[in-house]
């Protein structure tokens, strides 16, 4: 399970896009219904992925410069 800091960093990856691709809601606003929601969780999860996915990369690039 990722630490508080890691989450954070994570979802400063992916906050911007998901805000993009649903106007008039908030990464926040989706955690928020993840709690009661399999829908959202789901949705949730798979925003994580990308999140994780971009910070893997990030990681990689920086191995390298």
């Amino acid at each position: 399970m990722a630490s508080e800091e890691e989450r954070s960093y994570l979802e400063s990856l992916i906050r911007e896009d998901y805000e993009r691709c649903h106007p008039g809601e908030t990464l926040e606003d989706l955690k928020r219904r993840a709690s009661f929601s399999k829908e959202d969780k789901g949705l949730l999860r798979d925003w994580m992925a990308v999140a994780a996915a971009r910070a893997a990369t990030d990681q990689a690039k920086a191995r390298h410069d």
